[in-house]
């Protein structure tokens, strides 16, 4: 059946990230829509993100475009460019090899909820623009920008 069950969907609290870099992301919580009913060419992510939460490390694709959709609260998108507060019916986009790191903080008081959706590529590599790691999508290991494993925790 194509309706999906949200509440059958399992959380995942956290992200992967190697220490020290997994601590501002902790509490954020990911339910994978588009792998619960079985898309291949792209991802959607309803994504929980608590007061004083980011989403993830500032970060750009090689080979990805990302979409984040606000469906509830309210978000600071920080990028290059600076930051935009994004409010609930807002939305941004983020081109592939842009090169313009990006997340967002919830800086409010209450829970903010957001749809969002990726393209899945098996060739694109995460980049963080403030700290030294990257993640080939492949494998989803977390790397230093040289190329070297971060040591298993």
């Amino acid at each position: 059946m194509p309706k999906i069950d949200v509440a059958n969907v399992p959380e995942r609290k956290g992200t992967g990230y190697p220490a020290p870099f997994a601590a501002p992301c902790a509490e954020r919580i990911r339910q994978r829509l588009g792998d619960a009913s079985g898309l291949r060419d792209f991802g959607v992510n309803l994504m929980r993100l608590p007061p004083g939460n980011w989403s993830s490390q500032r970060h750009w694709h090689s080979d990805e475009d990302e979409f984040v959709y606000v469906l509830e609260g309210e978000l600071t998108l920080i990028e290059d460019d600076g930051e935009t507060v994004l409010r609930a019916g807002d939305c941004a986009a983020f081109a592939k090899h842009s090169g313009n790191g990006h997340h967002m903080i919830n800086q409010s008081g209450r829970v903010a909820v957001y749809l969002e959706v990726g393209s899945r590529s098996p060739a694109d590599v995460i980049t963080c623009s403030d700290v030294d790691m990257m993640s080939p999508s492949r494998d989803g290991r977390f790397l230093h920008k040289d190329g070297t494993p971060y040591a298993a925790s």
